[in-house]
């Protein structure tokens, strides 16, 4: 399975749409795009920033067959 390059319209607003609310509450998407601000990213640039990161992450939880949890998954020492 690989990534797609290019999404569809619709979906794209969707993820755009989800990432505005998600900023308006406390958390780590709020966290992340207060990061972005204080690099010196605009409020629109932060927001495809943090779009881009719900994306991604949601990528990697269908292709991995995993469900969602907020804390970050442990490596497994080989």
């Amino acid at each position: 399975m690989h990534r797609p390059k290019r999404y569809s319209r619709r979906l794209r607003r969707v993820f755009y749409m989800s990432a505005q609310v998600s900023i308006t509450r406390e958390g780590p998407n709020r966290d992340f795009y207060l990061k972005k601000r204080g690099e010196g990213c605009k409020h629109v640039q932060a927001v495809i920033a943090l779009t881009r990161r719900r994306a991604s992450v949601l990528w990697a939880l269908l292709r991995d067959n995993r469900v969602y949890t907020p804390a970050p998954p442990i490596a497994h020492a080989a």
